[in-house]
This record gives structure tokens, sequence and C-alpha cells, in this order.
């Protein structure tokens, strides 16, 4: 492909996506009927299509903009490649899913419910928006595009988890604003350090460039966190189990399958990965990450299976799965020399779990309105993407032996058994919210089957073949991963293995005695509610005090005024006898006159 025509294509699968934002409120101008109509139509829908095409077809290559922000440079290389076209693949296919799943939403706009509109109408401008900064962020080089992309993908998305407008998404969407900001100011905190510091426009100077820097680890620590908050690092996920399961399901799956990933993104462009000549201070904050990544990725496990909603369940595994990615890329500070041979496993780690999870997302929503197909085919269908998130087959199976294979060359065993616990925790939370689906797709069989060429179970089947055969496609992509020989199966298997016989003997016990004391369940979200009642709690405290201080405040804003209407009286009082001095001031003179005569005559 020639330069100019992967100019033109990187510029159109950046574009597109904004025009089809500007198009929803172009039609509404043009609709001089005020006649109502259905936004999401084919065309909508093919808002990430352009930038598939460049990921399969476009090869490698740049393009430098230099009267952009501060001089753009936009590279697709080896890397970008697999994550835009994973990224772009999960977009198209959840929004033709989305076409079908909001249908009925557009029926009850089409009878005249204007709230049903106006959610259709905002869902139809956020949905690409939030995309086009997913995309920027992905082609980026340029400090300044990346971060622009990242702040429209991140606030664009709010929009998407409030869509139903109910107590529990506006609360869910608090959440994520919430902590989103807090992300946000992280981030950039920490790109204007180290961008200042080093006078670097790109993301390339700004990853060699923390090395040399006296407090580079303190940036790398803050870029950390900003970007853990989007990738659910331990203590900063409290968002995804709240506004995963309020949000509509395809938006569920893009929020989990590929804008979580973009904090993984944010610590590849921003860390100094595999840097040998980084200090000390940079392998300790490896370590620090590969604890926190291994507390998540066991203990979201943990609460995740006391969850009720299948949606809930699916949040704290992203938390689980994000946070073994966390361990491989700490271990890229921890052990730079190790990071050649992870790099390519974290970039597959991600689109292994970013298609998977989008299918098991979807699932969700098929499980609420299944196709015509016999019940145990769907069950079949629903089971396969967990088995690969487990571990067991397609890409999953794939993913696990690249990791697995490039620690134990590094000799980190032991660091294979923990992640293989934390794999275990994963077929629980699997058996967890496909128990909670069945229980759910019994009732909504009874309600009546949508045709399988219906938009949502062909996205869906779509979506599914293409996460489990990923490693069949993903060449098409410049990525080839090693598939796992048959000597090491059990090896890969045993912790899938483990947690089936974890989960069936869970189920045996709870079926036989149900737990008593449901109240200590913990809600999703777990550490928010507490923390949001303790700061009600600060917050009545302080009340008080508030209250004493603008009464303080009234007080002295009142003394002031007091003391500004004497100040202006007597003032008013000056003006009046200037007025009389003016009046009678030759009469005073004179008699001033007089009486100075009188002294002089008086004295000797």
């Amino acid at each position: 492909m020639s330069q100019e025509i992967f100019a033109a294509l990187m510029v159109v699968a950046l574009l597109w996506p904004l025009a089809l934002v500007l198009r929803e409120p172009l039609m509404a101008a043009l609709n001089a009927r005020g006649e109502t109509r259905f936004p999401l139509g084919p065309l909508w829908a093919t808002a990430p299509l352009p930038a598939l095409l460049l990921a399969l077809l476009g090869g490698e290559g740049s393009l430098a903009l230099s009267s952009w922000l501060l001089g753009g440079v936009w590279v697709l290389d080896e890397t970008r490649r697999v994550l835009l076209a994973f990224t772009a693949l999960l977009w198209l296919l959840a929004g033709w899913y989305a076409r079908g799943y909001l249908a009925g939403e557009g029926e009850r706009a089409t009878a005249g419910n204007g709230a049903a509109s106006a959610r259709l109408a905002r869902f139809a401008i956020f949905w690409p928006l939030t995309l086009s900064g997913n995309l920027l962020l992905l082609l980026a080089e340029d400090i300044a595009s990346f971060y622009l992309g990242f702040a429209v993908m991140t606030f664009a998305a709010y929009g998407l988890v409030i869509h139903s407008g109910t107590r529990d998404a506006l609360t869910g969407g608090r959440a994520y604003l919430i902590m989103a900001v807090l992300g946000e100011g992280l981030i950039l905190g920490g790109l204007l350090w180290g961008a200042g510091s080093l006078g670097a426009l790109t993301l390339g100077e700004l990853r060699e460039g923390l090395v040399n820097l006296e407090h580079g680890v303190w940036i790398g620590a803050l870029l950390w966190l900003g970007f853990g908050v989007k990738a659910g690092v331990a203590g900063l996920h409290l968002w995804l189990p709240l506004a995963h399961p309020v949000a509509p399901t395809p938006a569920s799956a893009v929020l989990s399958g590929a804008m979580v990933k973009a904090g993984v993104v944010g610590w590849m462009a921003t860390l100094p990965l595999g840097l040998v000549e980084a200090d000390a201070a940079f392998a300790g904050l490896g370590r620090i990450m590969l604890a926190v990544g291994l507390a998540g990725a066991l203990g979201a496990a943990l609460i995740g299976v006391c969850q009720r909603h299948p949606k809930a369940v699916l949040a704290y595994s992203s938390v689980s799965q994000l946070g073994m990615l966390a361990v491989l890329v700490g271990m890229g500070l921890a052990a730079p020399g190790l990071w050649p041979a992870l790099a390519p496993a974290v970039v597959l780690f991600a689109a292994h779990h970013g298609l998977t999870k989008g299918a098991l997302f979807l699932g969700v929503g098929i499980g609420e309105h299944p196709p015509r197909l016999p019940a145990w085919a769907l069950a079949v269908l629903l089971t396969l993407p967990a088995l690969s998130l487990a571990g067991v087959l397609g890409s999953g199976l794939t993913t696990k032996w690249v990791f697995k294979a490039a620690l134990y060359d590094g000799g980190f065993a032991g660091l294979v058994t923990w992640l293989s616990l934390a794999a275990v925790g994963t077929t629980v939370l699997m058996a967890r919210a496909l128990w909670r689906q069945w229980q759910g797709e019994r009732q909504a069989r009874l309600d009546g089957l949508m045709p399988l060429a219906a938009p949502m179970p062909v996205a869906w089947l779509l979506l599914l073949v293409s996460a489990l055969a990923l490693p069949l496609w993903l060449p098409v992509a410049g990525m080839r991963p090693a598939s796992p020989p048959v000597s090491e199966l059990f090896g890969l298997w045993w912790p899938a293995l483990l947690g089936l016989a974890v989960a069936l003997l869970v189920g045996w016990r709870v079926h036989r005695q149900p737990p008593r004391l449901a109240w200590r369940r913990p809600p999703p979200g777990d550490l928010w509610w507490p923390l949001t009642r303790r700061l009600g709690r600060l917050w009545g405290g302080t009340r008080p005090w508030l209250a004493r201080l603008a009464a303080a405040k009234k007080g002295w804003v009142a003394w002031w005024a007091a003391l500004e209407r004497s100040a202006t009286s007597a003032l008013d009082g000056l003006s009046e006898r200037e007025a009389w001095l003016s009046r009678h001031g030759a009469l005073l003179m004179m008699a001033v006159a007089v009486g100075l005569a009188l002294v002089l005559l008086a004295s000797p």
C-alpha cells in the first residue's frame, strides 16, 4: 500500500466516527416534519469499519501532521495493529448488536415516547464519539493526541453508562465519573511533569527519558495509578462492578473488552518497560505493580463469586484478568530483560480478553433474549467463551501458553503458580456467571424467541467465532502466536479443572444448606459503599462547623456592610458641611480677618 493511500485510510479511520457523531444532529435539523426515526441504522454501525480495514490491510507506517496540536504523529506498528484490529472488530460487532438490543427502545420512540427518543439520540452520538477517542489513543504517538483521545473516550463513555437514566445507572455513572476525574488528574499530572522536564513531545521520548530524570519513578507512579483507574487496579477498580451492570449490554462489552485496555496501553506507552538502564527504583515500582496486580487477580475472584447479576460477576472477572495483565507489565519493570518475551504475551492477552469478554457480555443479552436454538445448543455456545477465558481452549489456551512459557524461560516459575491460582478463580467466576445467566435464560424462553438471523444473534456468533479463532486470524494483523505442545496441556488445564471442582463443591454445599448470613454478601462496588458512607458521616460531622463558619462569614459581612454604611453616612455629612462652607466661605473669611485684627489691636 502506498504512503498516500495509507495516510488517507488513517485519516478516514479517525474522522469517520466523528462524521457519524455530527450526522445525528444534522439529520434532526433537516427533519422538517419532526418524524421519529431509528438512529442506529446500518450506516451508523460502520463507524469502526475503516479502522478495521486499516489494521488488516494497512501494514505499518506513520503520519506526521505539523499543524495538529503540538505536532501530530500517528503510527501503526505491529503492536498497534493487533490492538487496533481487535478493538475495531469488537466495536463493529457490538454496534451491530446494539441495533437489535435497542430495537424495542426504537419502537417506543416511534410510538411517541419522548424519553426513549432522547435516549436513542444520546446513544447514537456518544457511541461513535467514545469510539473516536479509543481509536485516536491507539494510533497516537504524540503526547497531546494520546491524551486527547484518552480524555474523549473517558468522558464520552459516561453517556453510555447512564443511558437508562435509572437510579442505579446514575449511581454507577457517578462512581465512573468520580474515578475517571481522579485518573485523568493523575495522568495529566504525570504527562505534564514528564514532558515538561524532558521537553518531550512523543510517547517514545517520554518513555526513554524517564530513566534519566531524578524524579522519574514518581512520574512513573503517577502514570501507573492514573492509567490504573481505567485498568481496574485493586483499590481503583470501584467503578467497574457499578458501571458494567447498569450500562446497556453492548456498551458493557466495549467498556470491559476495549476501553479498560486503554489503561494497559497507557502503561506500555509511557513506562520504561524493558529498559535495562532503569535504576532500582523502577524495579521496585514494578514489584509493587506485581503485588497489587496479584491482589486484584485473587481478591476480585473472591468478591465476584458472591455477586448475583451475571454482568457484575463478569465485571469482577475483568478486574481479575486485568490484575494478571498488571503482573506481566510489572515484570517488564522488575525484570527488564524479560520484557521482549513478555510484550507479545501482553498484547495477545489483551486481544484475547477483549474479544472473549465482549462475547461473554453480549451472551448475557442473548440469555435475556434467546434466539431460536435448542436449549442445549445455546448452553454450549454460551459456555465456549467461558472455557476460553479459563484457558481451556481457543485463544485462552494459546495466551496462557505464551505468557507462561516466557515466565518459565525467565526463571519465574513461582509467579506462574500464583497466576495459575488466579486462573482457578477465573473458572469459578465463569461457572457463577453461567449459572446466574442460565437461571435468567429459562424465564426468558417463556417470553418468546427471536430469529437466529436477527442483529443480536448474528453479531454475537461472529464475535464468538472471532474470539475463539483469534490465533488463526491474528497473523493477518502481523502477529503469529505459538500453539502449546500436547505435552503441556495438562499443566495448562489443571487450574480450570480445579476451579470447576471448587465451583461444583460450593454449589452442592449451598444447595444443601443455603447460607443464612446473606446480608454479608458484598455488594457490587465493594469498597465504594463503606467509603461513601464514611464520607457521608464526615460530611455530616463537618456540616455544623461549616454552618458556624457560614454564620461567622455572614456576621463578618454584615459588620463590614454596617461599617460601609457608617462611612458613607460620614462622607455624606462631610459633603453637606463642604456645601455649607462653600456658601458661607466669604463671610467666614471676613470674620477670621476681623478676629485677627482685633487680636493685633489688643496685643501690646
